[in-house]
């Protein structure tokens, strides 16, 4: 473990928005999987992060 989060990857934050996301916390499941997607490269895959973990408080209209 690391205490200087730029050491983070995007692996270690979409690690994170598993676990939150089990844990029944989807807003911070979220907000770390946007890292996650944000760190990464391409953006096929970042797209589909994203899709993976929707912003639970948007408004579906």
């Amino acid at each position: 473990m690391t205490n200087d989060p730029t050491d983070l990857t995007s692996a270690d934050y979409l690690d994170g928005a598993s676990e939150m996301h089990a844990a029944g916390r989807p807003y911070l499941a979220h907000l770390l999987a946007e890292e996650a997607a944000r760190r990464t490269a391409d953006v096929a895959t970042a797209h589909s992060i994203r899709a993976q973990y929707p912003d639970p408080t948007a408004r579906k209209d």
